[in-house]
């Protein structure tokens, strides 16, 4: 039990301080947790990239250079917001979004 809590206790905040930086990032006016709105729901991109193990490097080159036709005719401009850093931590966050 004593295992779990601290598990829980280490996980949440990291799951919370990342939506956070999306949501400072300007990402959740395109994106949402569970629908698509202008691009795809981040449990979408999960899903999508669930059994690739490179996947969270795509998202943060994404993230960063902008993408198109992967979701549809509308292309993700670049997030010039975000370094490196940010764009792998925002990149794995996205593919835990269940």
């Amino acid at each position: 039990m004593k295992a779990l809590l601290l598990t829980l206790a280490l996980v949440a905040p990291a799951a919370f301080a990342s939506q956070e930086l999306a949501q400072k990032k300007n990402c959740l006016a395109c994106h949402a947790l569970d629908k698509k709105l202008v691009g795809p729901a981040y449990k979408d991109v999960a899903a999508k990239y669930a059994k690739d193990k490179d996947a969270y490097k795509k998202l943060a080159e994404k993230i960063q250079k902008g993408g198109s036709g992967v979701w549809g005719p509308v292309p993700m401009p670049p997030n010039t917001q975000v370094n490196q850093a940010e764009a792998e931590t925002l990149a794995k966050w996205i593919l835990t979004v269940k």
